[in-house]
């Protein structure tokens, strides 16, 4: 189908990841596309599919390109890591295709209106959610990536009523709200909390996954389990919907205040 019925190129989110190495390691090695396609005898088009995730190249390729960019095994590594690992890991079928464009971006913007953000969970809420060791063990690795440096920007709106909504023990409440206040001192980390009221446009929890290329990709809570989508449509007004929670909601100093608040009155 041509450009003008509307089709788009699809982007396979798991690739994302990979594709960003490439493009890494390439700019550290000081050549443009063009350059590094002419080493690895490809067309310009093809590499810049690669590193936008818009295809998925053989492990051959993935060696020609380490072997050029002298990257020493980081590329054939990021192959095996972003396109085979997902194989082993358990995800909620309708969550599958979103984990690895979590990983690789650079920015994260977050609504959670139920439950807390699942980067930001303590093992023992966790564990009360997912009940399965190995997949509670899926989301503590999911956390990796607040270790990382640089690790993304991330930016949560929660609602009030999650600081409220019992999950587990008091003991567990407490533990998990104290988590917050931890994980909103550090840099990057920016968590303002909602109160419970109608927001225009505010359905249902979600994410936006910011890629280096500034690329988007949402993953969308439904009754059904949830969506990943990279609609431009659907996007911009994920993000309409972002910026007036950010607008509306309670500062990061008042956001933390409240949860010390709801420790001392109702977990402690």
């Amino acid at each position: 189908m041509s450009a003008s019925g509307g089709a788009r190129p699809k982007i396979d989110p798991e690739l994302v990841g990979f594709g960003t190495v490439v493009k890494r390691c390439r700019v550290a090695a000081g050549l443009k596309q063009g350059q590094l396609a002419d080493l690895v005898h490809v067309a310009r088009s093809y590499i810049s599919h690669v590193e936008c995730g818009r295809t998925q190249c053989r492990r051959d390729f993935a060696e020609r390109l380490d072997n050029v960019l002298n990257a020493g095994g980081e590329i054939v590594q990021a192959w095996d890591d972003l396109l085979e690992k997902v194989k082993q890991v358990r995800y909620p079928t309708h969550f599958v295709a979103f984990p690895k464009a979590e990983a690789s971006a650079d920015q994260l913007r977050v609504y959670e209106n139920y439950l807390v953000y699942g980067l930001f969970q303590t093992e023992a809420y966790a564990r009360v959610l997912l009940v399965e060791d190995e997949a509670v063990a899926t989301r503590m690795k999911r956390q990796e990536l607040l270790s990382r440096r640089p690790r993304p920007m991330i930016s949560v709106v929660m609602e009030e009523s999650v600081l409220y909504r019992q999950v587990g023990s008091e003991e567990v409440m407490r533990e998990q709200l104290e988590h917050l206040i931890e994980l909103s001192l550090q840099e990057g980390i920016f968590l303002q909390i909602a109160r419970t009221r109608y927001y225009r446009g505010v359905r249902a929890s979600f994410t936006i996954a910011t890629q280096p290329d500034r690329s988007e990709i949402a993953y969308v809570v439904k009754a059904t389990g949830g969506e990943t989508t990279r609609d431009p449509s659907e996007l911009a007004k994920i993000s309409e919907v972002m910026q007036t929670l950010n607008a509306q909601a309670l500062n990061t100093e008042d956001s933390r205040a409240l949860i010390r608040k709801v420790i001392e009155d109702r977990w402690t």
